[in-house]
Protein backbone atom coordinates (compact mmCIF):
# COMPACT_ATOMS: atom_id res chain seq x y z
CA UNK A 1 0.00 0.00 0.00
CA UNK A 2 1.37 3.76 -1.24
CA UNK A 3 1.37 5.42 2.05
CA UNK A 4 0.06 9.55 1.44
CA UNK A 5 2.24 12.08 2.69
CA UNK A 6 1.36 14.56 5.37
CA UNK A 7 4.04 16.97 4.70
CA UNK A 8 2.21 19.21 1.86
CA UNK A 9 -1.00 19.12 3.75
CA UNK A 10 -2.50 22.55 5.39
CA UNK A 11 -3.77 22.92 9.03
CA UNK A 12 -7.40 22.49 7.56
CA UNK A 13 -6.75 19.50 5.94
CA UNK A 14 -4.86 17.88 8.70
CA UNK A 15 -8.19 18.27 10.92
CA UNK A 16 -10.18 16.89 7.92
CA UNK A 17 -7.75 13.60 8.08
CA UNK A 18 -7.59 13.37 12.10
CA UNK A 19 -11.50 13.46 12.62
CA UNK A 20 -11.51 11.07 9.48
CA UNK A 21 -9.27 8.63 11.88
CA UNK A 22 -11.66 9.09 14.84
CA UNK A 23 -8.78 11.42 16.76
CA UNK A 24 -9.08 14.55 18.40
CA UNK A 25 -9.62 17.54 16.63
CA UNK A 26 -6.22 19.42 18.18
CA UNK A 27 -4.17 16.49 16.79
CA UNK A 28 -4.09 18.35 13.63
CA UNK A 29 -1.97 20.96 15.54
CA UNK A 30 0.27 18.36 16.76
CA UNK A 31 0.90 17.01 13.83
CA UNK A 32 1.42 20.32 11.99
CA UNK A 33 3.99 21.04 14.83
CA UNK A 34 5.60 17.95 14.55
CA UNK A 35 5.71 18.15 10.44
CA UNK A 36 6.75 21.96 9.80
CA UNK A 37 8.03 22.97 13.26
CA UNK A 38 10.31 19.94 14.56
CA UNK A 39 11.01 18.59 11.13
CA UNK A 40 10.15 14.92 12.18
CA UNK A 41 10.71 12.68 9.53
CA UNK A 42 8.18 9.74 10.50
CA UNK A 43 5.16 9.28 12.66
CA UNK A 44 7.12 7.46 15.37
CA UNK A 45 8.90 10.60 16.50
CA UNK A 46 5.61 12.47 17.37
CA UNK A 47 5.93 11.21 20.80
CA UNK A 48 2.79 13.56 22.36
CA UNK A 49 0.44 11.17 20.53
CA UNK A 50 -1.05 8.09 21.51
CA UNK A 51 1.07 4.98 20.40
CA UNK A 52 -3.10 3.72 18.93
CA UNK A 53 -3.49 7.15 17.13
CA UNK A 54 0.22 6.95 15.60
CA UNK A 55 -0.87 3.53 14.32
CA UNK A 56 -3.91 4.51 12.94
CA UNK A 57 -1.74 7.10 11.15
CA UNK A 58 1.17 5.08 10.24
CA UNK A 59 -0.98 2.53 8.44
CA UNK A 60 -2.40 5.22 5.76
CA UNK A 61 0.04 7.87 5.95
CA UNK A 62 3.52 8.77 6.21
CA UNK A 63 5.90 12.29 7.12
CA UNK A 64 6.52 12.43 3.05
CA UNK A 65 9.93 13.49 3.32
CA UNK A 66 12.54 12.24 0.92
CA UNK A 67 15.97 12.77 0.64
CA UNK A 68 17.97 13.88 -2.20
CA UNK A 69 19.98 11.22 -4.45
CA UNK A 70 22.57 13.90 -5.02
CA UNK A 71 24.48 16.79 -3.76
CA UNK A 72 26.86 18.74 -5.42
CA UNK A 73 29.39 21.47 -3.57
CA UNK A 74 30.89 23.99 -5.56
CA UNK A 75 34.03 25.56 -4.44
CA UNK A 76 31.71 28.98 -3.69
CA UNK A 77 30.02 26.93 -0.90
CA UNK A 78 26.59 26.55 -3.10
CA UNK A 79 25.46 22.78 -2.87
CA UNK A 80 23.09 21.42 -6.45
CA UNK A 81 20.83 18.62 -5.13
CA UNK A 82 19.00 16.38 -7.36
CA UNK A 83 15.60 15.56 -5.85
CA UNK A 84 13.49 12.40 -6.77
CA UNK A 85 9.74 13.72 -7.37
CA UNK A 86 6.71 11.82 -5.90
CA UNK A 87 5.71 10.41 -9.38
CA UNK A 88 9.65 8.86 -10.33
CA UNK A 89 10.96 11.91 -12.17
CA UNK A 90 13.98 14.30 -11.23
CA UNK A 91 14.27 18.21 -10.26
CA UNK A 92 16.62 20.39 -8.99
CA UNK A 93 17.60 22.35 -5.98
CA UNK A 94 20.54 24.93 -5.36
CA UNK A 95 21.67 26.68 -1.71
CA UNK A 96 23.51 29.43 -2.18
CA UNK A 97 25.48 30.62 1.38
CA UNK A 98 26.39 34.51 1.10
CA UNK A 99 27.62 35.66 4.65
CA UNK A 100 24.71 35.61 6.93
CA UNK A 101 22.43 34.85 4.38
CA UNK A 102 21.44 31.30 2.80
CA UNK A 103 19.39 31.51 -0.03
CA UNK A 104 17.56 28.28 -1.40
CA UNK A 105 16.51 28.17 -5.09
CA UNK A 106 13.71 25.82 -5.27
CA UNK A 107 11.76 23.79 -8.57
CA UNK A 108 8.05 23.79 -9.10
CA UNK A 109 7.60 21.52 -12.52
CA UNK A 110 9.70 18.85 -14.33
CA UNK A 111 10.45 20.26 -17.27
CA UNK A 112 9.08 23.77 -18.41
CA UNK A 113 6.16 24.83 -21.04
CA UNK A 114 7.50 28.26 -21.33
CA UNK A 115 10.37 26.99 -23.55
CA UNK A 116 13.22 30.00 -23.31
CA UNK A 117 15.64 29.83 -25.63
CA UNK A 118 18.61 30.54 -23.11
CA UNK A 119 17.10 28.10 -20.28
CA UNK A 120 18.47 24.45 -20.41
CA UNK A 121 15.00 23.30 -18.60
CA UNK A 122 12.92 24.55 -21.18
CA UNK A 123 14.90 21.62 -23.75
CA UNK A 124 12.94 19.22 -21.53
CA UNK A 125 9.26 19.90 -22.43
CA UNK A 126 6.91 19.96 -19.73
CA UNK A 127 6.98 16.53 -17.78
CA UNK A 128 4.37 17.46 -15.17
CA UNK A 129 3.83 19.93 -12.08
CA UNK A 130 5.60 19.19 -8.15
CA UNK A 131 2.98 18.91 -5.88
CA UNK A 132 3.28 21.37 -2.80
CA UNK A 133 5.11 18.02 -1.02
CA UNK A 134 7.64 17.83 -3.63
CA UNK A 135 8.11 21.35 -3.27
CA UNK A 136 8.10 21.69 0.24
CA UNK A 137 10.42 18.39 0.55
CA UNK A 138 13.06 20.78 -1.02
CA UNK A 139 13.27 22.66 1.95
CA UNK A 140 13.01 20.43 4.18
CA UNK A 141 15.52 17.79 3.27
CA UNK A 142 18.67 19.78 2.33
CA UNK A 143 21.38 19.72 4.97
CA UNK A 144 20.86 21.74 7.76
CA UNK A 145 17.98 23.56 6.41
CA UNK A 146 17.36 25.45 9.45
CA UNK A 147 20.11 28.09 8.05
CA UNK A 148 17.88 29.14 5.16
CA UNK A 149 16.81 33.17 5.24
CA UNK A 150 15.63 33.04 2.20
CA UNK A 151 13.54 31.31 -0.61
CA UNK A 152 13.01 32.03 -3.87
CA UNK A 153 11.11 29.90 -6.70
CA UNK A 154 13.17 30.69 -9.27
CA UNK A 155 14.41 26.89 -10.53
CA UNK A 156 13.05 24.55 -13.02
CA UNK A 157 9.03 25.34 -13.65
CA UNK A 158 6.99 28.41 -14.27
CA UNK A 159 5.72 28.68 -10.84
CA UNK A 160 2.04 30.51 -11.73
CA UNK A 161 1.21 27.69 -14.11
CA UNK A 162 1.93 25.40 -11.55
CA UNK A 163 -0.37 27.92 -9.38
CA UNK A 164 -2.32 26.02 -6.61
CA UNK A 165 0.42 23.93 -5.31
CA UNK A 166 2.94 26.68 -5.28
CA UNK A 167 0.11 28.74 -3.48
CA UNK A 168 -0.53 25.93 -1.13
CA UNK A 169 3.35 25.74 -0.45
CA UNK A 170 3.62 29.46 0.30
CA UNK A 171 0.60 29.23 2.53
CA UNK A 172 2.04 26.67 4.61
CA UNK A 173 5.51 28.61 4.68
CA UNK A 174 4.06 31.52 5.89
CA UNK A 175 1.39 30.30 8.31
CA UNK A 176 1.61 29.91 12.19
CA UNK A 177 1.08 26.44 12.36
CA UNK A 178 4.12 25.63 10.41
CA UNK A 179 7.44 27.83 9.55
CA UNK A 180 5.48 31.71 10.10
CA UNK A 181 7.83 33.01 7.76
CA UNK A 182 7.80 37.04 6.76
CA UNK A 183 6.60 36.44 3.38
CA UNK A 184 9.19 39.01 2.54
CA UNK A 185 11.88 36.32 2.76
CA UNK A 186 10.04 34.46 -0.43
CA UNK A 187 10.69 35.71 -3.96
CA UNK A 188 8.02 33.93 -6.81
CA UNK A 189 9.68 34.36 -10.29
CA UNK A 190 7.40 34.45 -13.62
CA UNK A 191 8.02 35.03 -17.35
CA UNK A 192 4.46 36.83 -16.94
CA UNK A 193 1.37 34.60 -17.07
CA UNK A 194 -0.95 37.40 -17.06
CA UNK A 195 -4.06 35.70 -15.43
CA UNK A 196 -2.32 33.94 -12.40
CA UNK A 197 -0.20 36.72 -12.27
CA UNK A 198 -3.40 39.30 -10.95
CA UNK A 199 -4.33 36.20 -8.83
CA UNK A 200 -0.80 36.20 -7.00
CA UNK A 201 -0.88 39.97 -6.64
CA UNK A 202 -4.15 40.06 -4.84
CA UNK A 203 -3.84 37.15 -2.92
CA UNK A 204 0.07 36.71 -1.55
CA UNK A 205 2.32 39.12 -0.01
CA UNK A 206 5.77 37.38 -1.02
CA UNK A 207 8.09 38.91 -3.32
CA UNK A 208 7.64 39.12 -7.48
CA UNK A 209 10.49 38.67 -9.88
CA UNK A 210 9.64 38.87 -13.47
CA UNK A 211 11.52 36.95 -16.45
CA UNK A 212 12.23 40.02 -18.73
CA UNK A 213 15.19 39.30 -20.67
CA UNK A 214 14.41 42.02 -23.75
CA UNK A 215 12.35 45.09 -23.72
CA UNK A 216 11.54 44.57 -27.13
CA UNK A 217 8.74 42.65 -27.73
CA UNK A 218 9.49 40.92 -31.54
CA UNK A 219 13.24 39.97 -30.01
CA UNK A 220 11.75 38.83 -26.70
CA UNK A 221 8.96 36.37 -28.59
CA UNK A 222 12.24 34.71 -30.31
CA UNK A 223 13.44 34.66 -26.44
CA UNK A 224 10.85 33.65 -24.51
CA UNK A 225 7.93 32.40 -26.41
CA UNK A 226 5.19 33.49 -23.92
CA UNK A 227 5.51 36.60 -24.77
CA UNK A 228 3.16 36.31 -27.85
CA UNK A 229 0.63 35.21 -25.76
CA UNK A 230 1.71 37.80 -22.73
CA UNK A 231 3.12 40.77 -23.68
CA UNK A 232 6.00 42.40 -21.43
CA UNK A 233 3.89 45.76 -22.34
CA UNK A 234 0.87 44.14 -21.35
CA UNK A 235 2.52 42.59 -17.96
CA UNK A 236 4.00 46.09 -17.24
CA UNK A 237 0.82 47.70 -17.23
CA UNK A 238 -0.85 45.66 -14.89
CA UNK A 239 2.17 45.65 -12.47
CA UNK A 240 1.39 49.63 -12.02
CA UNK A 241 -2.19 48.78 -11.25
CA UNK A 242 -0.67 47.87 -7.59
CA UNK A 243 0.62 49.88 -5.26
CA UNK A 244 4.89 48.94 -4.68
CA UNK A 245 5.74 52.16 -2.06
CA UNK A 246 5.08 49.23 1.03
CA UNK A 247 7.10 46.48 1.73
CA UNK A 248 5.99 44.13 -1.10
CA UNK A 249 9.19 44.28 -3.96
CA UNK A 250 9.34 44.05 -7.81
CA UNK A 251 12.56 43.00 -9.40
CA UNK A 252 13.31 41.92 -13.11
CA UNK A 253 15.50 39.45 -13.74
CA UNK A 254 17.30 39.78 -17.26
CA UNK A 255 19.72 37.75 -18.69
CA UNK A 256 22.63 39.37 -20.63
CA UNK A 257 23.71 37.84 -24.21
CA UNK A 258 26.50 39.06 -25.77
CA UNK A 259 25.71 41.02 -28.89
CA UNK A 260 21.63 39.67 -28.66
CA UNK A 261 20.28 42.02 -25.59
CA UNK A 262 23.20 43.95 -24.18
CA UNK A 263 23.41 47.29 -26.33
CA UNK A 264 22.86 50.53 -25.22
CA UNK A 265 19.65 50.52 -27.26
CA UNK A 266 18.27 47.90 -25.22
CA UNK A 267 19.82 49.36 -21.97
CA UNK A 268 17.65 52.99 -23.23
CA UNK A 269 14.35 50.36 -24.13
CA UNK A 270 14.17 49.00 -20.99
CA UNK A 271 14.48 52.44 -19.18
CA UNK A 272 11.63 53.52 -21.38
CA UNK A 273 9.57 49.96 -20.31
CA UNK A 274 9.98 50.24 -16.63
CA UNK A 275 9.75 54.20 -16.36
CA UNK A 276 7.05 55.01 -13.14
CA UNK A 277 7.37 51.54 -11.89
CA UNK A 278 9.26 51.09 -8.51
CA UNK A 279 11.52 48.42 -8.98
CA UNK A 280 14.80 46.84 -9.83
CA UNK A 281 16.39 45.35 -12.40
CA UNK A 282 18.78 42.06 -11.82
CA UNK A 283 21.42 41.33 -14.29
CA UNK A 284 22.70 37.75 -14.93
CA UNK A 285 25.55 36.18 -16.42
CA UNK A 286 24.52 33.31 -18.92
CA UNK A 287 26.59 30.77 -18.89
CA UNK A 288 26.30 28.34 -22.39
CA UNK A 289 24.37 25.36 -22.22
CA UNK A 290 24.71 22.61 -25.01
CA UNK A 291 23.09 23.53 -28.79
CA UNK A 292 22.36 26.91 -28.16
CA UNK A 293 24.30 29.36 -30.46
CA UNK A 294 23.90 32.37 -27.86
CA UNK A 295 27.01 34.38 -26.59
CA UNK A 296 27.64 35.03 -23.11
CA UNK A 297 28.02 38.49 -22.85
CA UNK A 298 31.70 40.28 -21.26
CA UNK A 299 31.90 41.55 -17.32
CA UNK A 300 32.87 45.39 -19.48
CA UNK A 301 29.46 45.16 -21.28
CA UNK A 302 27.48 44.16 -17.87
CA UNK A 303 29.17 46.77 -15.41
CA UNK A 304 28.42 49.31 -18.69
CA UNK A 305 25.14 48.16 -19.11
CA UNK A 306 23.82 48.56 -15.39
CA UNK A 307 25.54 52.19 -15.00
CA UNK A 308 23.51 53.38 -17.48
CA UNK A 309 20.33 52.19 -16.19
CA UNK A 310 21.45 53.50 -12.63
CA UNK A 311 22.68 56.75 -14.02
CA UNK A 312 18.81 57.25 -16.13
CA UNK A 313 16.89 56.25 -12.51
CA UNK A 314 16.12 52.07 -12.47
CA UNK A 315 17.90 50.77 -9.79
CA UNK A 316 20.33 47.83 -11.39
CA UNK A 317 22.26 45.02 -10.17
CA UNK A 318 25.08 42.30 -11.13
CA UNK A 319 24.08 38.92 -9.77
CA UNK A 320 27.01 36.90 -9.01
CA UNK A 321 27.79 33.72 -10.79
CA UNK A 322 28.14 30.86 -8.50
CA UNK A 323 28.27 27.45 -8.54
CA UNK A 324 30.17 27.10 -11.83
CA UNK A 325 32.09 24.36 -11.37
CA UNK A 326 28.84 21.46 -10.64
CA UNK A 327 26.64 22.35 -13.23
CA UNK A 328 24.72 25.16 -11.53
CA UNK A 329 22.54 26.25 -14.83
CA UNK A 330 19.35 25.11 -14.08
CA UNK A 331 18.10 21.74 -15.66
CA UNK A 332 21.83 19.84 -16.65
CA UNK A 333 21.79 17.87 -13.73
CA UNK A 334 18.54 16.51 -13.83
CA UNK A 335 18.36 16.45 -17.54
CA UNK A 336 21.27 13.93 -17.00
CA UNK A 337 20.03 12.25 -14.68
CA UNK A 338 16.39 11.73 -16.66
CA UNK A 339 18.18 10.17 -19.66
CA UNK A 340 20.26 7.53 -17.86
CA UNK A 341 17.03 6.86 -15.79
CA UNK A 342 15.38 6.42 -19.11
CA UNK A 343 18.22 4.11 -20.53
CA UNK A 344 17.91 2.32 -17.70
Amino acid sequence: MVKEPLIGKTLVELQALVLELHMPKFTAKQLAEWIYQKRADSIDQMTNLSKQNRERLSSQYCVGRTAPLEAAKSSDGTVKYLFPTTDGKFVETVYIPDGERATLCVSCQVGCKMNCLFCQTGKQGWQGDLTATDILNQIYSIEKPETLTNIVYMGQGEPLDNYDAVMRSLEILTAPYALAWSPRRITVSTAGLKKNLSRYLDECDCHLAISLHSPIHEQRMQLMPAERQFPIADIIALLKQYDWTHQRRITFEYTMLGGTNDSNLHAKELCRLLQGLPCRVNLIRWHKIPDVDLQETTPERMNAFRDYLNNHGITATLRASRGQDIWAACGLLSTQKQMNHEED
